[in-house]
Parts: C-alpha cells; sequence; structure tokens
C-alpha cells in the first residue's frame, strides 16, 4: 500500500554498480588518486569532536604549515573547493567599502574580482594580457594610485600557465600598508613557495592538484597582520559557514576551549600530506620542474609552440598554442577516446586558444610525459590525415 503513494519511480540509473573507466588525468586538475588515499577515503567515520578527530586535526595543521613554510597559528583546512578557500579569504578580509587590487592576468582574478564586487568592496583590477606576469614595479604603482587594504595576486595561474614570482611582493604591500592575498591551488607542492620568508599574509590551495585527492579540502593560513585586520572588522563576516572567528576555535587556533564545528573534517586530508615530507618539498619542487622541463622539449619537438615565457612557466600545468588548422576539441577528444588520457582545452581568457596538460604530484612523472607525447603525435597525424 505505500508503494501505491509514490508518483515518481525510483531512478533506474541509481540502481546499477557504478562504472568507473581507468583514466590518466593530465588535464589542470583533478589528477589522478594514488591507492593510499583512496583507501583513507574508505575510513569509517568519527564525531566531529572525538579526541582522535582533534588529533588528526592538529596533525593536518602541522602539515599545512610545513606545505606552507610557516608557522602562523591561525593555519586550517576549510571543508571545501579552492574556490571556496578564495571566498573564505575575501569575505573575511574585506568589508563593505574597502579598496582591493586585484591582479588580473587569468580566469583566478577575474573570479576574484567578481567575489569583492559581490561584497561590496572597492575593486580595482591590474591587467596582464594572458600568458603574462607581473613585475614589481607594476604592483607598485598599483599600490601607489589605490591605496588598497589588499592585493589578489594568483601564483599558479592553472587557465594561462603562469607562475607568478612574489620575492618583494610581501615586503612592497606592506611598506603601503596592505595585505598581501595568494592564491596557491595549481602550484602548492610544485613550486617553491615561502609564506613567512615572503610575507604572505593569506595563502591557500586546494587538495585536488599536487595533493593528489579528490576536491573538498582547502588549506588556508592567515598571518598576524591578517588575523588582526579580521578582529577590527565592524561587521560580521557575511558567511556564517565560512567565518574564521568560529573555524579558528574549531582547529584549536587561539588557545581557547574548542567549540563544535561546523564542517566536517575529512580525516583522509591528513594522508595528502606525509608524500612531501619524506622526500621533502625541494625534492618534490625539483621533480615538477625536471618533468615540466621533459615536456616542453617534447612539446617542441612536435613542432608545438609554448604560450609561457621560459621564465614564467608553471612546472605543475603547460600551455600549448593550439596548432594551426586544428580544432583544440578535437585533439582533446582523441585523446581521450584514443588513449584513455585527458588533456583540456583553455579556459577564460585562454579559450580557444591553448591546450592545457598537467603534470601534479604522482602524475609527474617522465613516463607520463613520454605517453603523452605519444598520444599528441597521434593526435596531430591523425587528425590531419582525417583532414585531406
Amino acid at each position: 500500500m505505500t508503494t501505491s503513494l509514490l508518483r515518481v519511480p525510483p531512478p533506474q540509473g541509481l540502481l546499477r554498480p557504478l562504472a568507473v573507466p581507468e583514466r590518466l588525468l593530465l588535464g589542470p586538475g583533478p589528477s589522478n588518486v594514488p591507492p593510499r588515499i583512496l583507501a583513507a577515503s574508505g575510513r569509517q567515520l568519527l564525531g566531529h569532536m572525538h579526541p582522535e578527530v582533534l588529533q588528526v586535526m592538529d596533525e593536518i595543521k602541522a602539515g599545512i604549515q610545513y606545505a606552507f613554510q610557516t608557522r602562523n597559528q591561525l593555519t586550517l583546512a576549510i571543508s571545501g573547493t579552492g574556490h571556496c578557500a578564495m571566498e573564505a579569504a575575501l569575505l573575511n578580509l574585506l568589508e563593505h567599502g574597502d579598496t582591493v587590487l586585484v591582479a588580473v592576468n587569468g580566469i583566478w582574478g577575474q573570479r576574484a574580482a567578481d567575489i569583492a564586487r559581490r561584497l561590496g568592496a572597492d575593486v580595482h583590477e591590474l591587467l596582464k594580457p594572458p600568458g603574462e606576469y607581473f613585475a614589481p614595479w607594476d604592483i607598485e604603482e598599483g599600490l601607489a594610485r589605490h591605496k588598497p587594504s589588499v592585493l589578489f595576486i594568483t601564483h599558479g595561474e592553472s587557465s594561462t600557465g603562469v607562475l607568478q614570482p612574489l620575492e618583494g611582493l610581501g615586503e612592497l604591500c606592506h611598506r603601503h600598508g596592505c595585505l598581501l592575498l595568494v592564491d596557491a591551488v595549481a602550484s602548492l607542492g610544485g613550486a617553491p613557495i615561502f609564506m613567512d620568508q615572503q610575507e604572505i599574509d593569506v595563502l591557500y590551495s586546494g587538495s585536488q592538484k599536487v595533493l593528489n585527492a579528490p576536491p573538498g579540502s582547502a588549506p588556508i593560513s592567515f598571518s598576524k597582520r591578517a588575523r588582526e585586520k579580521m578582529l577590527r572588522r565592524k561587521t560580521k563576516p557575511p558567511s556564517f559557514y565560512l567565518d574564521m572567528s568560529w573555524l579558528a576555535s574549531y582547529w584549536g587556533c587561539d588557545g581557547e576551549p574548542r567549540r563544535g564545528g561546523r564542517q566536517e573534517v575529512p580525516v583522509s586530508i591528513r594522508d595528502l600530506l606525509p608524500p612531501l615530507c619524506p622526500q621533502g618539498l625541494e625534492s618534490s619542487w625539483e621533480r615538477h620542474q625536471a618533468n615540466c622541463t621533459l615536456l616542453c622539449q617534447g612539446l617542441r619537438d612536435l613542432g608545438l609552440e609554448l604560450f609561457v615565457k621560459e621564465e614564467a612557466r608553471l612546472p605543475t600545468i603547460t600551455t600549448v598554442r593550439v596548432p594551426e588548422g586544428y580544432n583544440w576539441k578535437e585533439i582533446t577528444a582523441f585523446l581521450m577516446d584514443n588513449h584513455a588520457i585527458e588533456i583540456a582545452g583553455g579556459l577564460g581568457p585562454s579559450a580557444g586558444k591553448v591546450l592545457r596538460i598537467g603534470l601534479m604530484g604522482c602524475n609527474s612523472t617522465s613516463g607520463n610525459v613520454d605517453r603523452v607525447l605519444r598520444a599528441l603525435r597521434d593526435a596531430l597525424g591523425q587528425l590531419r590525415r582525417s583532414r585531406l
């Protein structure tokens, strides 16, 4: 009789077992997840205030401090993607009417500016064409002209393949009474970054790229300067879920008894960080750079043109111009259908202009470089013949 009351039948698709194909994810993210982290994700849940969970949170915090090279007390992992961390950073730092300067040379600067405008900030954009980076004098001119309280800049611009130099930017910002906010979603673990030494005030990343985990965990850290600005707020942050005062308490960052969290901690994030410890950050940086160099030489040997100059090339995501006479969609589809390899086209300002090839974390190997180059050689040959 209960069944007769139902007007919506159970979806047939959910009654079938889920079949996930084996693919090599060499796009801009996510990257493949190693068996060790997949196994960690399958562990039984614990209560969010159980002592074992609080211990794991402390270990996660220490791992993030190592990866960021910081001793900041306000260091934690948000339950959300890198986008969520971007929004958390901006909505905790900015109040209505605050002036923010956003360095835009790809889609992540564009999105940061969009979020800041939604928060009611006075947003000024510092612009560079896709594929280029900002020199210190570009930043200083913007700081002097607009007098912002926060500068946003992207360390690893995954839409264009640019690695932004950070040396001297923190000191420059502080000289102008400004905080430095850095997006390291596509670069953390694959390129050098030193939060304390480079005087970065807010730094965040994501779990699905070099850290080789499913999306949904976002490491973030705030300097003492950034924390003081948040404490001086006249209004509460517009998000209850992302309010850093609450999150700091749950993560034990304020020296007070912990208050119950509103975010479940994915315990598996603890298993993202150990690979950076035994091999060392320096070794990880060197491996990513070496494999990027191999890939770039192989792309040149195929007659392809790299999009970014060598001195500003992101070692985790390489961009190459779409060769003349080819459709980027056909190239990416050919690699997926014939070689089970994902690479991607451009995004935002680079859409239609480039192919993006990611070598991140466990996927950054010389074997994968050889594999994707063979697949590209096959695609360029087959697709050309199909046009004759």
